[in-house]
């Protein structure tokens, strides 16, 4: 059974007026994301990695199955086994070449020198740290299964705004049931 939430009505600041400082009433989509998860062969190696990046520790919740819970969403990892069940073409570890993960964080030249530190040989750096032309400092580098990872600093006062502008509102699940 699928259950379709229907938009709600909250207010929103229009943000294509800068002087705009009255809320506007607008639909807005109440889906959330929750978590995302990529799967490995070598769950024990992709969960350090992913702790030295996130600073959670890994709540293992079976055997095959593990959440690192972050302020904004959950990232899972788990064995393709554990989704052997949906269909018989089991989801390969490893196999995404076109998606990066990207990671808001507090301040990616000191988060980088802290896994080449703990990581060393190990880390894969793709683009050392690299100020974008929208304003992010950002490094680009691969996951022990080779999965594309972006950790990166709003650092001009641009950017700064535009992430401001992405901070996810979380809404809460709708109580009348």
């Amino acid at each position: 059974m699928v259950t379709c939430i229907s938009p709600t009505v909250l207010p929103v600041t229009n943000t294509s007026d800068p002087a705009a400082t009255t809320p506007t009433t607008t639909a807005v989509n109440t889906v959330q994301l929750a978590s995302v998860r990529v799967l490995t062969e070598d769950l024990p190696r992709l969960v350090r990695f992913y702790e030295a990046i996130t600073g959670a520790t890994a709540q293992w919740l079976t055997d095959d199955f593990v959440e690192l819970v972050t302020p904004s969403a959950t990232f899972a990892l788990s064995h393709p086994r554990r989704v052997a069940f949906i269909t018989d073409k089991t989801p390969r570890a490893g196999a995404n070449d076109s998606a990066v993960v990207e990671f808001l964080v507090d301040d990616v030249d000191a988060l980088f020198a802290r896994l080449n530190a703990e990581l060393g040989e190990e880390l894969v750096v793709v683009q050392s740290p690299t100020m974008m032309p929208w304003g992010n400092q950002s490094v680009l580098l691969r996951d022990p299964d080779g999965a594309l990872i972006n950790l990166y600093t709003p650092v001009t006062a641009q950017a700064r705004q535009l992430q401001r502008q992405r901070q996810p509102q979380l809404l809460q699940p709708n109580q009348s049931e």
